[in-house]
């Protein structure tokens, strides 16, 4: 867990932070991160947690359109499920005591992406335009039950 913590920062290396405060923030964190627990709040479709707390970070689990009361994706098109998973998201975030703004990266899984511009209209509106996470989108040839779209996270709450 703890190299994960490690390079959770390091993906986030070029966010404005030197990179001696990113090795004293790993410094800290690691001193801090004694204790790891699971948050079993969600709907996970395999053999995962749906995130892991360690010290003051959240690493969320990738999630999908997926609506947790009917276990069906939430449409076909990128707007409808880039909005369910960020949904499934915020909950897990809730659950653990975390929010949005609390989110420092995130990786976007897409199936197809001619779907970028759409799903960035959907994502926008889940963070503050002023604290923006720091992001990677990448194409996939498939996704969990059919999904068009995975979004996983990682949140620091100091």
């Amino acid at each position: 867990m703890k190299a994960i913590a490690l390079v959770a920062l390091l993906m986030v290396a070029g966010c404005g932070k030197s990179e001696d405060d990113i090795r004293s923030l790993v410094r800290d964190e690691m001193a801090r991160a004694s204790t790891t627990s699971v948050i079993q709040e969600g709907t996970p479709i395999g053999p995962y947690s749906p995130a892991v707390r360690v010290g003051s970070f959240l690493f969320v689990s990738g999630q999908i359109g997926l609506n947790p009361d009917t276990q069906t994706l939430a449409g076909r098109d990128i707007r409808s499920q880039t909005d369910q998973a960020l949904r499934n998201l915020n909950a897990i975030l809730q659950k653990a005591g975390y929010d949005s703004s609390h989110v420092i990266q995130c990786t976007i899984y897409l199936k197809d992406m001619n779907d970028f511009q759409d799903m960035n209209l959907t994502y926008g509106g889940y963070f503050s335009e002023s604290a923006y996470p720091a992001r990677t989108t990448v194409e996939v040839s498939n996704l969990p039950r059919g999904a068009i779209i995975e979004i996983a996270a990682i949140a620091f709450k100091p």
